[in-house]
């Protein structure tokens, strides 16, 4: 048996052009925070027969992979080469469809484990960029890149897109000092809506695809956002942060009438009314959570969006990225004469991090 540990993930800027409509145009970057909340992916060969079991809000059972429903999971299993004699659990902190990159958790996760099994250790980011593959280039989700690279390599990463979609990552420069004010005054709420954030995602892509003047605008704006949040986390001016996040949720609203509602709208307005100087839902938008940043009135704040029905989420700042927790795979490697297939995959910056088995 084999299981992973795999980190959710919220946006601190840059959200939105890290989609290959915008970035192979434009080039891409993204700000992110992994977090202490996490996928766990559990896999083990059965002895007593050859079938391929997956359990997930359905179980299934199945005597190969091709017969699969679970797309990602058929999708990782495939790519791997292994046909059957597997079985799949998964468990999650948070539920999927609420912005924290949930499906790329378990891709990613998924292949760490389907990886160490084989005994074909990837780097973090040749992890994130085969997930990237997986879901990008074989299921054709209108997903960008950004969840990956953050469930793969954890931390405070700033994922740099060029135009032909590598991928240069490198960890935003803060002190404890600042990332515990900053884990401190950022305060994350549970909405209680769930949702899908393909339609909102297909409508972003096809808006710049065909050149609408106010999304790509938006996009750029939020961009430059991006790199000034950067810099003020970076030199500890966190409230600068709170203002730029409020000006980033303007122009994320402009990408999609599906981002935001009456509901929502109230909720932000009822959090800058106690105290939030900045905000924005997390992930495609629509639903999920919202995160705030306050620097002085937090229990106001929380007191407020308590009385909105929100629930909190408490979280740390996760460091590690996807990593292995227990290894008990067959020593007899079952699966060693299958053909390891990293090398079909392009676009990948090895940043120095080690094997994540």
């Amino acid at each position: 048996m084999i299981i992973t540990r795999t980190p959710f993930r919220f946006t601190l800027g840059g959200g939105g052009t890290d989609l290959p409509s915008y970035y192979s145009k434009y080039g891409g970057l993204v700000f992110s925070a992994a977090i202490d909340k996490y996928m766990f992916i559990s896999v083990n060969r059965p002895i007593v027969d050859d079938l391929v079991r997956v359990k997930y809000s359905k179980s299934e059972c199945v005597a190969s992979v091709k017969e699969l429903q679970h797309e990602l999971a058929k999708a990782a299993l495939e790519f791997t080469g292994i046909e059957n004699a597997i079985e799949i659990l998964s468990m999650a902190d948070i539920p999927a469809g609420t912005g924290l990159g949930s499906s790329s958790c378990y891709v990613v996760g998924l292949l760490n484990a389907l990886q160490c099994l084989k005994r074909d250790i990837p780097t973090q980011p040749q992890l994130a960029e085969t997930a990237c593959y997986l879901e990008m280039d074989v299921l054709k989700k209108p997903v960008g890149k950004q969840d990956q690279y953050v469930a793969a390599v954890g931390g405070l990463p700033i994922l740099e897109i060029e135009k032909s979609g590598k991928v240069n990552v490198r960890q935003a420069h803060v002190s404890y000092e600042v990332m515990d004010e900053l884990n401190r005054n950022t305060l994350i709420f549970y909405t209680g809506m769930t949702r899908s954030a393909d339609d909102i995602l297909k409508h972003q892509n096809s808006s710049v695809k065909k050149d609408d003047k106010a999304v790509t605008e938006s996009l750029h704006r939020i961009k430059e956002i991006g790199y000034e949040i950067i810099e003020a986390i970076e030199s500890g001016n966190l409230d600068r942060f709170g203002l730029l996040m409020d000006e980033h949720w303007e122009n994320k609203k402009r990408l999609s009438s599906k981002i935001a509602d009456s509901r929502l709208d109230k909720i932000y307005a009822t959090a800058k009314a106690n105290g939030a100087l900045g905000g924005k839902v997390t992930g495609a938008g629509g639903g999920g959570f919202f995160v705030f940043y306050t620097s002085h009135r937090h229990q106001q704040l929380r007191r407020a969006m308590q009385r909105e029905g929100l629930r909190e989420l408490r979280y740390r700042f996760d460091t590690e990225g996807s990593k292995v927790l227990v290894n008990l795979s067959d020593s007899r490697g079952r699966y060693d004469n299958t053909t390891p297939q990293w090398n079909a995959v392009p676009h990948y910056t090895d940043i120095g991090i080690s094997g994540t088995c």
